[in-house]
């Protein structure tokens, strides 16, 4: 594998992170192509798709490369969240050595697609465009210093009309286990194994989509964890110590219940 983009101490460095992170891939076979594939996305080049990145890895044998990539993208498995722990505890001492984490941000990312065939695509709001459109969604929970951030855990969302069809999931290869959650109730599994690991905790943060949610919020406080986050303007507050009351009768028509 080529690093003669790096100097000596960088790709001893490179190399070191990169025999931690295979430890999760379950085979031998697979570690190599695991390393040409993170290798691609480091290389210049504007475009990360197999192609491409084969292109730039061998110019002499293109095509087996681009097949041996499409094959480890494509074929092989490993567990996500092992791979995402292990990078946390690579990368967070690191982060904070300086600075200690300053919040947890909850987010969703929107990745446009044209075709219907790609897990959980389908007619949503897409952040990256500003408007509704055929995309896939994940969302992730990134913790975060003054001058840095690091995503510590991602998952693909699947719209509910995903989750119920049946032939859909089948030829998408979407494992049995995986059934319809919220946005929220993504997120919040995501904090609650972030509190259980022993994450070192910050104030969280996270938009409307997540904050306009009262469940959402209990299950913070009841995490311990101080957060801000973002409501829409039509939500009812009232002062702490105080709870809404339902207004007096005024003898004529229904009795208020609300």
């Amino acid at each position: 594998m080529d690093l003669q983009w790096m100097d000596g101490p960088q790709a001893e460095r490179f190399t070191l992170y990169m025999d931690s992170l295979a430890a999760c891939l379950r085979h031998r076979d697979r570690i190599e192509p695991f390393r040409r594939y993170c290798v691609g996305l480091l290389l210049p080049g504007e475009r990360k798709s197999v192609e491409p990145m084969a292109a730039r890895l061998r110019p002499d044998r293109t095509a087996a490369e681009h097949q041996a990539l499409l094959h480890f993208v494509g074929q092989s498995s490993w567990e996500a969240d092992a791979l995402l722990r292990t990078v946390r505890h690579e990368v967070l001492p690191v982060m904070t050595a300086s600075q200690p984490v300053a919040s947890w941000i909850i987010d969703d990312t929107g990745f446009p697609k044209q075709g219907p065939h790609s897990v959980g695509v389908a007619r949503q709001y897409c952040g990256e465009l500003g408007k509704q459109d055929n995309c896939q969604v994940a969302v992730s929970l990134s913790v975060a210093t003054s001058n840095a951030s690091l995503p510590i855990a991602w998952r693909l969302y699947l719209p509910e009309i995903w989750a119920r069809d049946t032939e859909r999931r089948n030829v998408a290869k979407v494992p049995a286990k995986v059934t319809f959650q919220t946005k929220q109730e993504i997120a919040l599994a995501q904090i609650r194994a972030a509190v259980a690991d022993g994450v070192p905790k910050g104030v969280l943060l996270a938009d409307a989509g997540y904050g306009n949610t009262s469940s959402f919020r209990d299950a913070l406080t009841e995490l311990g964890l101080t957060y801000v986050v973002g409501v829409q303007g039509n939500i009812v507050v009232w002062p702490p110590g105080t709870e809404p009351a339902v207004p007096a009768w005024s003898g004529r028509g229904r009795k208020p219940t609300r």
